[in-house]
């Protein structure tokens, strides 16, 4: 088997990754795995690191 014969991940944009992982914090604050504190602590976290502009 050959490296070209296995699937390729998909590409995402920065972006795009963003918003799933945001997505994902509010599922977990939603489903209460974590706290508000938690919640944003994570999303500013994200954000800076992600050098998104809001």
């Amino acid at each position: 088997m050959f490296e070209s014969d296995l699937p390729q991940p998909e590409k995402h944009t920065n972006e795009e990754l963003y918003h799933r992982q945001v997505e994902l914090l509010k599922l977990f604050l939603e489903k209460h795995a974590i706290t508000q504190e938690q919640f944003d602590k994570s999303y500013h976290d994200l954000t800076e690191k992600m050098h998104i502009q809001k």
